[in-house]
């Protein structure tokens, strides 16, 4: 277990993305029920697997390890990919720069709904004073 340190790169053994590529983000926590899990990301344009918590066991570690901080993101995980070489090594298909592009839009849109919708929800207490005030 000891060797999956943040940077590591991994394979999948089981699940439907057994094969495929990715690479530790986080490493195991110290309490008991997280010292079997770590967060990995593909990234998914590079290798189709998504960021998220993943079983030790499911997991095979290769000699690669890449140089990169914890909770680093995808774009900095491509990066890395890309300056380490091992995109050509795997033979990893790097996505276009058109889907880069759409993938960031996708996020953008993502962001701003969730502040969206934080924006229109009143608060409890607001609520309650607004109640307050129509019963007098």
């Amino acid at each position: 277990m000891s060797s999956l340190e943040v940077g590591r790169v991994v394979m999948k053994v089981a699940g439907r993305e057994a094969g495929k590529y990715c690479v530790v983000i986080k490493a195991s926590g110290k309490e008991k029920g997280e010292k079997s899990f770590v967060v990995i990301t593909g990234p998914k344009l590079l290798t189709g697997v998504k960021r998220r918590k993943c079983n030790v066991n499911h997991l095979e570690p290769l000699p690669y390890v890449l140089e990169i901080r914890e909770d680093a993101s995808d774009e900095e995980v491509l990066e890395a990919f890309k300056k380490s070489g091992l995109v050509s090594k795997l033979n990893l298909k790097l996505p276009s720069a058109a889907e880069l592009k759409a993938e960031k839009a996708k996020e953008e849109a993502k962001k701003g709904e969730k502040k969206e919708s934080k924006k229109e929800k009143p608060k409890k207490s607001e609520e309650k004073e607004k109640k307050g005030k129509e019963k007098k």
